[in-house]
């Protein structure tokens, strides 16, 4: 049998919670790069989840702290939802993924980590990329490491 190590995920496992928004901490920085932010906007920003599902992994967040997708304005739903269809482009250029995943998980029970920042997901998928490892294993494996996925989206982005 062979064993593949991601202990980079142990921070995940463990459940610590960082006190405070890590959105809201992300969007109120000037590192990018270490937030892994790579695209802002007048109301919202898009940012590498650092737990990905799959490589290129990216959501469209709010830049005002809301928990209720209700609350959004106009102008914040606009640009959520042209950020959303953007980097869907941008994920097809730097990847090729054969189809995507796109959505908000709305509450604790409806499976969201973070409840009171609401955030779009944008999950790109190829065949076969959800095997048994997730199921049997408990353990995603990923082709590319956040920084090369960064450097790739930073590339296609505009």
């Amino acid at each position: 049998m062979r064993n593949i190590y991601a202990s980079w995920r142990l921070e995940f496992i463990k459940g610590k919670n960082p006190e405070g928004c890590v959105f809201c901490e992300a969007i109120g920085s000037s590192d990018d790069r270490e937030y892994g932010v790579v695209k802002r906007s007048s109301h919202c920003v898009v940012m590498l989840n650092k737990y990905p599902y799959t490589t290129g992994h990216v959501m469209v967040i709010p830049n005002r702290h809301v928990g209720d997708f209700t609350q959004l304005s106009v102008d914040e739903l606009h640009d959520l939802a042209n950020l959303t269809q953007e980097y869907v482009t941008v994920l097809r250029k730097a990847f090729e993924p054969e189809a995507f995943n796109i959505g908000m998980n709305l509450g604790r029970f409806a499976g969201a980590g973070i409840c009171d920042h609401i955030h779009t997901h944008i999950v790109p998928r190829w065949a076969g990329d959800n095997n048994f490892m997730p199921v049997v294993g408990g353990t995603r494996i990923h082709p590319m490491d956040l920084e090369t996925v960064f450097k790739l989206i930073e590339k296609f982005s505009v």
